[in-house]
């Protein structure tokens, strides 16, 4: 069976790590990508700039940009496809998650299942 990535990384996002990471003059490594408890709908994303990768994280590294991912939030976010999307009144990353079970209206929060421990054996950090 292939191993396929934990995450997938679009081109937008990629170029938007790149860039963040090369703007922080040396003081970042990647982008950290968690969950955290809150919002209407239980959970949401968390993205920050990463100055050193934290014990038990996953790495992710595609077209150049490094994504690391908290340890509690790997089985949350198993095949998630990171996005880096820019409109009229705002620029974000998003996720599109097979582990989303429902969202808020405001799109603040997401409803997220973990997935099942040994699908972890399908992917690869």
């Amino acid at each position: 069976m292939a191993v396929r990535p934990l995450m997938e990384i679009t081109d937008a996002a990629a170029a938007r790590v790149k860039k963040l990471v090369e703007n922080a003059g040396g003081k970042a490594i990647g982008l950290r990508v968690g969950v955290k408890n809150g919002g209407c709908a239980g959970m949401s994303y968390v993205v920050e700039l990463a100055e050193a990768a934290l014990p038990g994280e996953s790495v992710v590294e595609d077209k150049g940009a490094k994504v690391l991912v908290e340890p509690k939030a790997v089985l949350f976010l198993i095949g998630a496809r990171m996005d880096f999307v820019t409109d009229k009144l705002s620029a974000t990353f998003t996720f599109q998650n097979p582990n989303e079970t429902g969202s808020c209206g405001c799109g603040e929060s997401v409803s997220l299942t973990a997935a099942a421990p040994e699908v972890l054996e399908e992917f690869s950090a």
